[in-house]
């Protein structure tokens, strides 16, 4: 068999079909399509082969016998020529040329995985920016976590001000008559938040808790329900109380309230939150060396990424996206409005998402193929029992792993995970 080469991944070549191979396809089809079919005198199915072909003609099977004969010689042309294919292929004969005792040729153009010209991948620099954390930065962190820890009060004395929490009832109307959405009771609303119609808060300050108001506010001109665009509207509100949000002092008071046996002082919570930040800061240069040695691995090497690849996986990581989203109780045209992107896009983004992927994962098969990294049967066993450990809520037993997950696709994904940390043991950190 002759395998030409072709452009963007893709080989093709030619499968003959001997007239022996195509007549068993021809038998094949007979035992299926007979099942279904009645022929008077005989019971569904148990008409003989030459009175099924006298009625039907011989040519009733060929849609079936080919599909056989077919899937089953280019799985054979496949696996003696260890052609590694990565997409459906296409086949191309001339069904009218197809006759019972005669042989017949198709042809196949398929893509495999593409062939990788490694460049430099071993010794690659990166710099990165020491894990330091300032005094000022400890004092940013601890301010974020007091505001965590912070709570609403009501609001003794005095009047509603400018970032306080309203608690009231309100009831709006156009032109005299109520509109759907318009009216809600012991609603809260943070002052200054601008989550009103504007010039709503503004006219909010200064009540007091009881007090009733009438606001005037006018919807704005591109408001979304456009019955109510561009139209005056009052608001007869009645203020219940008002909230204050009281962030706690880094005292020992707060510290007594962790009730953290590691924390005694405020020093030693200063000195947690900065041992937290430089934790922080080396995750992010381990990410960043990682990304950069990658890149680098990537762009040093000479390959193309086949299209149906590419978009095999767009379509993958599409679905994907699709599930999640309907997990969350969303429906697909509603995220993409939330996210102000159509579908085109976002298949844009995902389509360069997956060559960035597919690039990482074509050339780190590549360098472990090069660097003739082993795995052992421990190794094996380890990863079976971590999937074990890792399913063990859905009651998963070892021989169910290694029933459903075979062991040469856990040698790949171990020979892959070495081949990463190979690069990354052998880059080149510049601090």
């Amino acid at each position: 068999m002759n395998i030409e080469k072709l452009s963007g991944s893709k080989v093709t070549f030619e499968v003959t079909v001997s007239k022996d191979l195509f007549e068993h396809g021809l038998d094949h089809a007979f035992t299926i399509v007979n099942k279904e079919t009645e022929i008077k005198g005989f019971r569904k199915g148990q008409a003989p082969r030459n009175v099924f072909e006298k009625k039907y003609g011989v040519e009733s099977l060929y849609e079936e016998a080919l599909n056989h004969v077919i899937q089953e010689t280019y799985y054979n042309a496949v696996m003696e020529q260890k052609l590694d294919v990565v997409a459906q292929p296409k086949i191309d004969f001339d069904p009218a040329k197809i006759k019972r005792g005669e042989e017949f040729t198709y042809t196949v153009i398929v893509a495999i995985k593409p062939e990788i010209k490694l460049g430099e991948y071993l010794g690659l620099e990166v710099s990165i920016i020491p894990p330091v954390v300032s005094e000022e930065e400890v004092n940013q962190e601890v301010e974020k976590k007091l505001e965590q820890h912070a709570e609403m009060v009501v609001k003794e004395e005095g009047t509603l001000e400018n970032g306080n929490t309203a608690v009231f009832d309100f009831s709006g109307s156009v032109d005299g008559e109520k509109f759907e959405g318009g009216s809600a009771e012991n609603h809260e609303l943070v002052i200054g938040s601008g989550s009103f119609i504007p010039g709503f808060e503004e006219q909010m300050i200064g009540m007091k808790p009881e007090e009733e108001k009438d606001i005037v506010v006018t919807f704005p001109e591109e408001y979304q329900e456009k019955s109510l665009a561009g139209k005056e509207a009052v608001f007869m509100c009645k203020l219940h109380e008002v909230k204050v949000r009281i962030v706690p002092e880094l005292n020992e008071e707060f510290i007594t309230e962790l009730n953290d046996e590691e924390i005694k002082t405020v020093e030693d919570y200063k000195a947690k939150i900065k041992n937290e930040l430089v934790a922080a800061k080396e995750n992010q240069n381990q990410q960043h060396i990682k990304n950069t040695v990658m890149s680098k691995a990537v762009e040093n090497a000479e390959f193309e990424v086949p299209e149906e690849m590419i978009s095999d996986e767009t379509n993958r990581n599409l679905e994907a996206s699709k599930n999640q989203i309907k997990q969350y109780g969303l429906d697909w045209p509603t995220y993409l409005q939330y996210m102000g992107k159509t579908e085109e896009a976002l298949i844009d983004e995902l389509k360069v998402q997956s060559v960035k992927s597919l690039s990482e994962q074509l050339v780190v098969e590549a360098i472990g193929i090069k660097e003739e990294i082993k795995v052992t049967k421990e190794e094996i066993e380890v990863k079976y029992i971590d999937i074990v450990e890792q399913y063990k809520a859905q009651n998963v037993t070892l021989e169910q792993a290694k029933q459903s997950i075979p062991e040469s696709a856990i040698t790949q994904e171990i020979v892959y995970g070495k081949a990463i940390e190979l690069i990354l043991d052998k880059a080149i950190v510049n601090k």
